[in-house]
C-alpha cells in the first residue's frame, strides 16, 4: 500500500489540531497591554502545545520519508497517534484556563504520554513491516530519545500532583530534547536520494 494518503491525511489532521488550538485563545476586550496578563497561562500552554505538535509533525514527516510502504497495521497505529494528538487542544485549553492546576497538568501529561506510546507503537508497526535489517531499522537505532521521553512523561504525570510546575518543566525539557528534527531519518533519506 502506498504511503502518500497516510502522509496527506496526517498532515491535514495535524493542521486542524494547530488551528483549533489557536482558535481557543480568546481576544481581550481592551486595548491596554495589561489585558494580556490574564491570558499568559493560555498563551504559554499554546506555545508548548504548538511546539509538541510541530515536533510530532516534523518527526512523522522525516520518518515516513524513510519508509517505502504501509499496511493496515501501520494505518491503525497512525490513527492511534492522531487520536492522542487530537486531544492536545482540549488539555491545552484546560491547563491554560486553570493556571496550571494539578489535575489539568496531569491530564496534559496523560495525553503526552499517550501520544508518545502511540508513536512508539507506530514505529514498531513500521519495523515489523520493513524488517529488522531494513534501512529504516538501522536509521531508527536504539530510539533512546523515544524511551526516555516516556519515562519522563510518567515522572511528570506523577509529579503533577506534588508540584504542577515541576511537571510542566519536565514537559518543556522533553520538548527541548526533541526540538531538533530526528537526524537519523534525514541521513537515511540523503543516502538513498544521493
Amino acid at each position: 500500500m502506498h504511503k502518500g494518503r497516510l502522509e496527506a491525511f496526517s498532515d491535514g489532521v495535524i493542521a486542524v489540531i494547530i488551528t483549533i488550538m489557536v482558535l481557543e485563545m480568546k481576544v481581550p476586550h481592551s486595548i491596554e497591554l495589561g489585558a494580556l496578563a490574564p491570558l499568559l497561562p493560555v498563551l504559554l500552554t499554546y506555545v508548548l502545545s504548538f511546539v509538541f505538535t510541530g515536533i510530532y509533525w516534523s518527526n512523522h514527516h522525516h520518518m515516513f520519508h524513510a519508509v517505502r510502504h504501509v499496511n493496515g497495521a501501520v494505518l491503525w497505529a497512525n490513527l492511534h497517534l492522531l487520536f492522542w494528538l487530537s486531544l492536545v487542544p482540549f488539555v491545552t485549553g484546560w491547563m491554560g484556563e486553570n493556571h496550571f492546576a494539578a489535575v489539568p497538568v496531569a491530564a496534559y501529561g496523560v495525553v503526552l504520554l499517550g501520544a508518545a506510546c502511540a508513536y512508539t507503537i507506530l514505529v514498531r508497526a513500521l519495523l515489523a513491516l520493513h524488517g529488522a535489517d531494513s534501512p529504516f531499522a538501522k536509521a531508527l537505532g536504539s530510539d533512546f530519545k523515544g524511551k526516555i521521553s516516556i519515562v519522563l512523561y510518567v515522572a511528570a504525570l506523577l509529579l503533577a500532583f506534588v508540584h504542577a510546575l515541576i511537571a510542566c518543566a519536565i514537559y518543556v525539557f522533553v520538548a527541548l530534547l526533541w526540538l531538533v528534527p530526528d537526524r537519523r531519518f534525514e541521513k537515511l533519506v540523503a543516502r538513498v536520494e544521493g
